[in-house]
């Protein structure tokens, strides 16, 4: 099972989003435990109040400090009564990129995964001085706070734990499996307003069927994301349609 635990200012952000689809069926099939802690229940006045002016002045607010110490070591003593460890995660521009690569490795992660959610202008630095969280990075942009980030590792990572997608052969075949980009799909009408379904698709050939898939899969890489054949080796089949492709003149982009 992959046990991840949230800490958040908004959990209400986390459950909502992990109620629905996969999410939620991953969690009715035991293969997934998510939990939502308010950091404000971690706070020691009677307001709760978890952030505040930053020292030194400056727009915004700051997350404090010591009701993020607090959560953390409120999980660790929990995850130690149970034999368990944790592995400390926290959304960063900061951090390393998030990959599909990365998503694998989330999903057999056999210790307890914290992600911690910064908000408002960001979290004191001496909780990255104290923890040395595992810093990750969902793109070169900033966004309002850590929930939609820690969502999007929860995604990656649920739908690649065995069990959890209905056919396997859905993972082995999407986009960044093996490093190339998806070849595109079809289904019911023939025929939308005029635009039909590749030929190939209805013969039936399913040898013939696989080819055209990855030499789709192949082409739609080399136009859009040459960097990701640049930065892998091609099979002798692969290569071989990666020349038919060039030599078709339909892709300009070099590589």
């Amino acid at each position: 099972m992959l046990r991840i635990d949230v800490l958040t200012l908004f959990p209400e952000m986390i459950l909502q989003a992990v109620g629905h689809s996969m999410l939620k069926r991953a969690q009715e099939k035991g293969l997934l435990a998510i939990q939502a802690h308010n950091l404000r229940d971690y706070t020691m006045d009677r307001h709760k109040v978890a952030d505040d002016v930053p020292y030194g002045g400056g727009a915004g607010m700051v997350m404090k400090a010591e009701p993020i110490l607090r959560a953390v070591d409120a999980l660790r003593a929990s995850a130690q009564s149970t034999g368990e460890e944790i592995r400390l995660m926290f959304p960063s521009p900061q951090g390393r990129i998030f990959t599909q690569d990365y998503a694998k490795d989330l999903a057999a992660e056999p210790r307890r995964i914290v992600i911690l959610c910064g908000h408002y202008e960001g979290v004191d630095e001496r909780v990255r001085e104290a923890l040395q969280p595992e810093e990750v990075s969902v793109g070169d942009y900033i966004l309002t706070g850590g929930e939609l980030p820690a969502l999007v590792l929860i995604d990656a990572a649920t739908r690649l734990v065995p069990g959890v997608l209905g056919d396997p052969e859905s993972v082995v075949e999407e986009s960044f499996s093996d490093s190339l980009l998806e070849y595109p799909h079809y289904t019911r009408p023939a025929d939308v307003r005029g635009m039909g379904v590749p030929e190939v698709l209805l013969s039936g050939h399913h040898e013939v069927i696989r080819l055209w898939r990855r030499k789709q899969a192949l082409r739609s890489t080399y136009a859009r994301r040459p960097d990701l054949i640049r930065d892998r080796s091609l099979s002798r089949e692969d290569q071989r349609l990666l020349n038919e492709i060039i030599s078709e003149g339909v892709v300009s982009t070099p590589v």
